[in-house]
């Protein structure tokens, strides 16, 4: 499958343009520049003065911790596409897989969901031979493990221990639970579907969809609502288990859709701001801002780091196979006999 993506790509007259290899070389560069921009924009939108001083007393072993849980969680999540390796039985390796879904992920978290879920999964997987259907129906399971993990996570912590609100907010905590028993109403009614529903294949817009099994429909919710619930462990740790664990769970998904609604990159401020109107009752701000750098230091820029180093490597890993395949090509004036 690899090769013949790379002869799709040998074919392409782009390729025989004298300036075609500076274009290319100019857009790597650009690209690595804008995530450099991005680390520094993340780095600047920060008040450092406010929390200085918290963080300068943070413990090591929080930190630490923390660390731990955001390897888990990136480790898990890189397993959700293993989910569609499942689905399409394509042949790539699940090494490979784990790889192409952690970068994705990283820049999903720091860039949005159509550059870094969509747009580096389909630029990634097309490099290494996967058809655009077989991408389309891989990202479409990930992202229901996801969302779907979400919407179970949210509707048992919504339902059973809504978070303590400020006085005079408009929702009250019987909003949250009538929230909650919908949610999982929602996520019910999908291995509801997944499990009875006799019609297993759909067509929509020329693609076939066929609904995943109830296993893999249980699969999906168990491990999206693990990585939710690792998230939120993440940050009751950089709290320093000083807010009930489920408080800090129902804020973090609450900031996550807050997040998704505003549209903005790594929902730079929409986290900070949810967390400090939610929880500045029970903390400090300024050691509740101090945990949420502490956050975003290690679950978005440092993986945002190693995952630009890993795309860095892919793609010259993929530009080597291409240069191997057009070498094996024979010329196409060449003889039939010897061909």
């Amino acid at each position: 499958m690899a090769s013949s993506g790379s002869q799709t790509l040998a074919r392409s007259p782009l390729r025989g343009r004298p300036w075609w290899p500076w274009l290319r070389r100019g857009t790597t560069a650009l690209f690595f520049a804008l995530v450099a921009a991005l680390l520094v924009s993340q780095a600047r939108s920060i008040e450092w003065g406010e929390v200085l001083s918290s963080l300068e007393d943070y413990p090591l072993s929080a930190a630490w911790g923390a660390v731990a849980l955001a390897a888990a969680s990136f480790t898990l999540y890189s397993c959700f596409d293993l989910l569609g390796r499942h689905y399409t039985h394509h042949k790539l390796s699940a090494s490979t897989v784990m790889l192409v879904t952690f970068t994705s992920y990283a820049f999903n978290l720091n860039l949005g969901s159509l550059v870094g879920g969509v747009a580096f999964r389909f630029r990634l997987y097309s490099r290494l031979g996967l058809k655009p259907g077989a991408i389309t129906r891989v990202m479409s399971i990930s992202m229901l493990a996801n969302w779907m993990g979400y919407v179970l996570l949210a509707g048992l912590v919504f339902s059973l221990h809504p978070p303590t609100l400020p006085a005079g907010w408009p929702v009250t905590p019987v909003h949250l639970r009538l929230a909650g028993l919908a949610l999982l109403a929602a996520a019910a009614a999908y291995l509801g579907i997944c499990a009875f529903t006799r019609r297993r294949h759909y067509e929509l817009r020329g693609h076939t969809i066929e609904l995943p099994s109830p296993r893999l429909a249980v699969l999906q919710l168990l491990m999206g609502a693990g990585n939710w619930l690792v998230m939120s462990g993440i940050l009751f740790i950089l709290l320093q288990h000083r807010i009930e664990f489920s408080a800090v769970a129902s804020v973090l998904l609450l900031a996550a859709v807050a997040g998704v609604i505003t549209h903005i990159p790594a929902g730079l401020g929409v986290l900070e701001a949810v967390f400090v109107a939610l929880l500045s009752h029970l903390m400090p701000q300024a050691e509740l801002l101090a945990a949420l750098v502490a956050y975003r230091l290690i679950y978005y820029v440092a993986p945002l780091g190693i995952a630009t180093a890993v795309y860095a490597v892919m793609e010259a890993h993929a530009r080597k196979l291409a240069r191997a395949a057009r070498a094996a090509q024979p010329p196409r004036n060449a003889h039939p006999a010897a061909r």
